[in-house]
Order: structure tokens, then C-alpha cells, then sequence
């Protein structure tokens, strides 16, 4: 019942060490079929040499397990906040790669300098507000989904798919999982390139309006070429 959408989530996982984006378990992938209400996911900190379908785990929206006889990701209420509030994604990606994990650290948003970062993202990565102690305690991974969630008043998610949660590191999201996969690789890069741009010039300042839009637009608004 779940077999096409465990291998689409194994494959889209198996993504990450093979473009440096996890180290050890460090890192999930997940996909939502919303005509079933189910979500596939990386098992808890399986290593990746030992990830395959089979032990993919598929949960419901509330977290209930519907087939795995492993524990699902201990990131799956963050997952399930997202796809519970975000209607229009279909794949969620979480990594703690080098580059995108500093400028969370550093609670900074990753600024729109260029136009590589423009055909992806319209805008700045936001980087969202520290966790109180009371969040931290009480449901952090679900707390952990409303944060995000809160950041992102006002804003597409899929205009900008991707988010620093401050102290902690990115997540990014697509229509599917390796859509959410092929976002991590590019914030990974677009946030090197953003520290080296800076470190080159410290008053650099973000991609004019018009250029940022013309980048976006013309690979994603519904006459793209």
C-alpha cells in the first residue's frame, strides 16, 4: 500500500551523504501522500549505509505509525506541524550541513546577494526566533514546526522553501521529497556562497528587487521558460 512511497523517501535520503549533506544519522527526509494522510519517513538514527525501503517508517498526521517496526524520526512532529500547515508541500528535508547550520548558529538569515540564490529563493532565508525554555520542554519537536510555521506569516512557503531555526539548522520542503533534497543542495551552496561574499565584502548589500524577481519568476511562475 505504502511501497512507491517508501522508495521515493528512501532514494530521496540516500541523496543526502552522497552530496556531503549529513554526517552519521544526522539528518530525515519525509514525503505526505495526502490522499492517504500518510507520511513516510527516515527511521531514528539509523546510519545511512543501512537505510532501505523496508525500514522506511510511515506514519499518520497525528504521529501514529501505520507500517515500520522501526521508531520514526525523532524530527517527525516538526514534519507533521508543516505538512499539517502547509497545505501545498508534498516533501520536507532536515540536515545539519556545514554551511546553512552557521548562519542558523549564528541566528542570521542567509541575505539574497545573487542570482543563483534568486532562482530558487525568492528572498532571504528566514531564520526564525529563539525557542523559549517552556517550548524546549514541553514538545520540542512540535514546538520546534510552530516556530517555523510562525516565521512564515505572511510568506509563500513555496516562493521560499527553506528555513534556518536559530541555534539548530535548516530545513527546506518541495513538492516532493527530492524536490525538498534538491533545495537542501542548493541552500548548502547559495549559504557558502553568502559567507564568502561577505567575508570578501562586509557591507555587500542583497540583490536589487527587480533582478531577484526577473531570477525567480522566469523558473517558476506559470509561463517559466
Amino acid at each position: 500500500m505504502y511501497e512507491k512511497l517508501k522508495q521515493k523517501v528512501c532514494s530521496a535520503n540516500l541523496k543526502l551523504p552522497e552530496h556531503n549533506l549529513v554526517t552519521f544519522s544526522w539528518g530525515n527526509v519525509s514525503e505526505i501522500d495526502r490522499s492517504k494522510d500518510a507520511v513516510a519517513i527516515k527511521p531514528s538514527g539509523l546510519p545511512y549505509e543501512q537505510l532501505t525501503k523496508e525500514k522506511i517508517v510511515v506514519v499518520d498526521l497525528d504521529g501514529k505509525v501505520l507500517k515500520g517496526d522501526l521508531k520514526p524520526s525523532s524530527d517527525t512532529p516538526t514534519h507533521l506541524e508543516l505538512y499539517r500547515q502547509f497545505e501545498s508541500i508534498g516533501g520536507i528535508c532536515h540536515t545539519h550541513s556545514l554551511y546553512a547550520t552557521i548562519w542558523a548558529q549564528a541566528c542570521r538569515e542567509i541575505p539574497c546577494f545573487g542570482t543563483t540564490h534568486a532562482d530558487y529563493f525568492r528572498g532571504s532565508i528566514p531564520v526564525t526566533e529563539k525557542m523559549t525554555d517552556e517550548q524546549i520542554k514541553e514538545d520540542y519537536e512540535a514546538n520546534t514546526g510552530k516556530v517555523i510555521v510562525r516565521r512564515f506569516a505572511g510568506i509563500d512557503p513555496m516562493e521560499i522553501p527553506a528555513v534556518l531555526v536559530a541555534n539548530h539548522g535548516p530545513f527546506t520542503w518541495g513538492g516532493s521529497a527530492e524536490q525538498a533534497v534538491h533545495n537542501a543542495i542548493v541552500l548548502e551552496l547559495v549559504a557558502q556562497m553568502a559567507l564568502g561574499t561577505i567575508s570578501i565584502n562586509p557591507r555587500q548589500k542583497k540583490i536589487w528587487r527587480r533582478l531577484l524577481d526577473q531570477h525567480f519568476l522566469r523558473e517558476h511562475e506559470k509561463n517559466a521558460y
